[in-house]
């Protein structure tokens, strides 16, 4: 799927509508770490972990409230090369970029793991399931 489908899919999942928003980040984030490993949120949740935001995503999936995260915090997990090649797509620094993920990041993966589990699926079944 390309970066933008599943932009426009998590866009409709947080509530947001176009620009830069944090859907369109998240699907151009989710696009560069699928270039080594498909699209998934499963992907996503232990790239998160091995950059050191292992605590945080835990709490995203869980059913309980969902520890914060700041765009410093997604800079040092997320491969440089990966932040900078989404900051390009969207015009945005690196730094901006990382601060809109770091609002999104939580809200999206709690929302897509409702019964605190990563469920099973392609990416965007799951987002589907979501959205209606």
């Amino acid at each position: 799927m390309a970066g933008s489908d599943l932009g426009s899919l998590l866009e409709r999942l947080l509530g947001e509508s176009g620009g830069q928003s944090g859907g369109s980040l998240l699907g151009s984030l989710l696009g560069a770490l699928g270039s080594g490993g498909g699209e998934s949120l499963e992907g996503l949740i232990q790239e998160l972990n091995e950059g050191g935001l292992g605590e945080q995503t835990r709490s995203w999936v869980s059913t309980g409230g969902n520890q914060p995260v700041g765009g410093p915090d997604i800079a040092q997990a997320v491969p440089d090369q990966v932040l900078n090649h989404v900051a390009q797509q969207s015009g945005l620094s690196p730094e901006q970029t990382a601060d809109r993920l770091a609002e999104a990041l939580p809200q999206a993966v709690d929302k897509l793991t409702p019964a605190g589990e990563i469920p099973q699926g392609s990416l965007e079944d799951i987002i589907r399931q979501q959205v209606g």
